[in-house]
């Protein structure tokens, strides 16, 4: 019988048709997505027939898309060989610019064509690594015994061992001095280990091929006439790269004050180069030289989950460099600049070495594989807001840096006056903390392998260092450097004027650190600035990684003395005497005090006048 129950009418609400208007969006945006048009997109209704059959207008226009859509689609499938296609363009056209730039003067083009080969060396380093490196592991593994590995690493170290005394024997057998810097060496490594915190874990390993290193690096640039050049070329390339800071710096301060005071030349460097290492770090690239440089600007992402041995390595790195803004500043002055930048490469090495010898690692370092390390970009959206972050955030650094210096150098001050008003009362008006150092560093010096008579000298300035800073230490050094070269007697009663060639070298890798008791608040100041919650790990590290830089600047001076030979050719005293001189020089110096005291036929006697009128001497009538 027909149900004669008038059916209920079909209500539609507001929400029904919201929450489907919804879904067909949602459906209509993953058509989009998945690369279908809209009219592939089927909905079930009444009848069995599909809601586009039911209404066609709605779809009219949608498939005049599909076109721009396959294009999408196509150029997302494809984009890794695109990438390919844009660098391998990008690569030839800076080929052909490199070319192009070589043949019209390979002289003004050498600076750009050796970063490229620099890039192309690291570039083809870890291609062959990443394409021979696990075949070659495979076909070590076998022989990959422990045993073995022990006894290849004794046999290493013996070699090693006899190499460095068939060294001795053969390159110190006419300069006994050298013996001096290599039992410094040996004195100093043991005052070391013997301050180590943790003596059974030292990896001795470690610490000798970082000593290695420096030894390989300081023959290279000492003794080989392409790594002095090299070496030199790369020291004039920091500095112009970091004397654009002088634009800014003379734009906000003025010239004047720049050129005048050591704040507003020195600090703006902090901004110009935390500001550019924020950029870097957006682009990826400080990412991939992270691990092969060491300085708290350049490692601010780990500080907080470093172990205490590798901030240990970290303070003691910064104390044992300079920083490059430094680096023309001294070398203006008239220090040597082939010492200055083998100084500053070969601290590296050791600096890392003598850290673990004095605090090995005893924690599970985070750092130890690519898996622990999180290389992020930083937050900045584009290359402006990184540059502007990046100089925002060392504002408080450069703060920091400023404050401690006012304050230590202050105290010091302070200091020297109290010593010296006590001095007074018994006849010492002289006496300062550097006097005091200077006597005390004498038998430092000594070991470094100056000679003795020079050892109050650098004693001094070793003092001055120490408890003021190696930019008034290389002042003084300069000084002295000065006198020397202008043809100065040696002594003026019983003070120094001048000392030895190799004395001033040896002082000028002593010196070439950033290892004073003025800067244990800038190293606390800094690093606490950049990680707060490890302010108190920072202040139980920072005197021994000071005593550590120290000992690292002195052992790079002792190496330097082992490795030191005289660079120029020795002066023909007859034929210089001889001629006409119009002023003393170091020449003329040596060659007269040789002329007094051995007197020759070969030099007349107008050329001994020529030296009585410069010097005195008991030949002088």
């Amino acid at each position: 019988m027909e149900d004669k129950t008038p059916k209920p009418r079909e209500s539609i609400s507001l929400t029904s048709v919201a929450n489907g208007l919804e879904n067909m969006g949602a459906e209509f945006l993953e058509s989009l997505e998945e690369g279908r048009t809209p009219g592939d997109v089927s909905s079930p209704v009444e009848g069995g027939d599909s809601w586009t059959d039911a209404h066609p207008e709605h779809f009219s226009g949608w498939r005049s898309l599909s076109p721009a859509l396959r294009a999408r689609r196509f150029c997302r499938e494809h984009a890794p060989l695109w990438r390919w296609i844009c660098t391998g363009l990008l690569c030839a056209a800076f080929a052909a610019f490199l070319l192009i730039a070589s043949l019209l003067d390979f002289q003004r083009a050498l600076a750009l064509f050796i970063l490229t080969c620099v890039g192309l060396t690291f570039l083809a380093h870890g291609l062959l690594k990443r394409l021979l490196g696990p075949p070659l592991l495979r076909c070590v593994e076998p022989l990959g015994h422990d045993r073995l590995g022990l006894w290849f690493e004794r046999g290493l170290a013996l070699a090693a061992c006899l190499g460095l005394v068939l060294w001795l024997i053969l390159d110190t057998s006419q300069r006994p001095e050298q013996l001096v810097s290599f039992a410094g060496i040996c004195v100093f490594i043991s005052l070391l280990f013997a301050c180590s915190k943790h003596h059974r874990a030292v990896s001795w390993r470690a610490v000798s091929w970082g000593l290695g290193l420096q030894f390989a690096l300081g023959l290279f640039v000492i003794r080989t006439e392409p790594g002095f050049i090299a070496f030199r070329w790369m020291g004039d390339q920091i500095q112009i790269f970091l004397s654009y800071t002088d634009v800014g710096s003379s734009f906000v301060f003025g010239e004047a004050m720049v050129r005048g005071a050591f704040a507003f030349q020195v600090l703006p460097i902090v901004v110009f180069f935390s500001c550019v290492m924020s950029v870097l770090y957006h682009v990826g690239l400080m990412q991939w030289v992270i691990q092969k440089t060491e300085a708290p600007l350049l490692i601010r992402p780990y500080l907080a989950d470093m172990t205490l041995s590798e901030i240990h390595a970290v303070m003691t790195g910064g104390y044992a460099t300079i920083a490059g803004s430094l680096l023309g500043a001294y070398i203006s002055f008239g220090i040597d600049a082939a010492s200055l930048i083998a100084a500053s490469v070969m601290a590296a090495p050791c600096a890392l070495a003598l850290s673990k010898l004095v605090y090995p690692e005893v924690e599970e370092s985070k750092f130890k594989s690519s898996e622990g390390v999180k290389l992020t970009a930083g937050d900045a959206q584009n290359l402006l807001e990184a540059a502007s972050s990046g100089a925002s955030i060392s504002v408080k650094l450069v703060g920091n840096i400023g404050a401690n210096l006012i304050a230590f150098l202050a105290l010091l001050a302070f200091v020297n006056a109290a010593l010296s008003w006590l001095g007074t009362m018994v006849g010492a008006q002289e006496l300062s903390f550097q006097l005091i150092c200077s006597y005390a560093l004498r038998p430092v010096a000594f070991l470094m392998g100056v000679a003795w008579e020079d050892c109050p000298v650098v004693a001094e300035l070793l003092g001055t260092k120490l408890f003021l800073n190696e930019f008034v230490a290389y002042q003084e050094l300069a000084q002295y450097k000065q006198r020397r070269l202008a043809g100065a007697e040696e002594w003026l009663g019983a003070k120094k004027q001048w000392i030895s060639v190799r004395a001033e070298i040896l002082t000028t890798f002593a010196l070439c650190g950033f290892a004073n008791f003025s800067s244990i608040g800038i190293m606390l100041g800094g690093l606490t600035s950049m990680a707060p919650q490890r302010k108190s790990d920072f202040s139980q590290i920072v005197l021994r990684a000071l005593c550590t830089g120290t000992c690292v600047s002195l052992v790079n001076a002792c190496v330097a003395g082992i490795l030191y030979v005289p660079r120029g050719a020795v002066a023909d005293c007859t034929t210089l005497l001889n001629t006409t001189i119009g002023g003393s020089s170091f020449e003329v110096y040596q060659c007269c005090r040789e002329a007094f005291q051995s007197p020759s036929p070969a030099v007349s006697q107008e050329a001994l006048d020529v030296c009585c009128r410069f010097y005195n001497d008991t030949i002088c009538v």
